[in-house]
């Protein structure tokens, strides 16, 4: 009886590593709360794609829906949406008890959509250098929870809170 105990243990205990091993592709979904200087709050969308190259190293790649609404102007409405993309190099340290604390560095690009009539426009608000720092918790080997604060821009602030997939 004490051998299969034994043999079944370190069954789970080889499976385990072996999971943990293969995660280094992870994907996820984030909502999200942007604040513009001198304006109010927007909620959004978003998700990423990323690649562990060791437990402290990944970079990440992401869209983000940061604002979608109504602006009225002299009367007539206009349709607007402001989009994220981006690409980032994150550093993580490992915390105990399965947290973890994260930076992020890298570029990104915002683009204003707006629909008038049946006339759409586009133009780049901005692109550049995006950081910022998280918070991760793994509940279990392929599920982590993250919030996370960046700057896409120096006049916008981007609240995420998400989960990650690892696979």
């Amino acid at each position: 009886m004490f051998k299969q105990i034994a043999v079944a243990a370190a069954l789970v205990i080889a499976s385990s590593s072996a999971l943990a091993q293969t995660t280094k592709f992870y994907a996820g979904l984030e909502a999200t709360s942007s604040k513009l200087d001198d304006a109010g709050r927007e909620g959004g969308f978003g998700g990423f794609v990323g690649y562990k190259f060791s437990e402290t190293v990944a970079v990440e790649a992401g869209y983000t829906r940061l604002a979608k609404g109504t602006i009225d102007f002299d009367g007539d409405d206009i349709d607007v949406n402001v989009d994220q993309t981006q690409l980032s190099v994150i550093g993580t340290l490992p915390l105990s008890s399965g947290f973890n604390l994260y930076g992020r560095l890298g570029y990104n690009d915002i683009k204003v959509k707006a629909k008038f009539q049946g006339v759409s426009a586009s133009d780049s608000l901005d692109d550049g250098v995006v950081y910022g720092v998280g918070l991760g918790y793994a509940f279990s080997p392929t599920v982590t929870g993250r919030l996370e604060v960046t700057k896409p821009v120096s006049e916008l602030t981007k609240v995420a809170a998400g989960v990650a997939f690892h696979f």
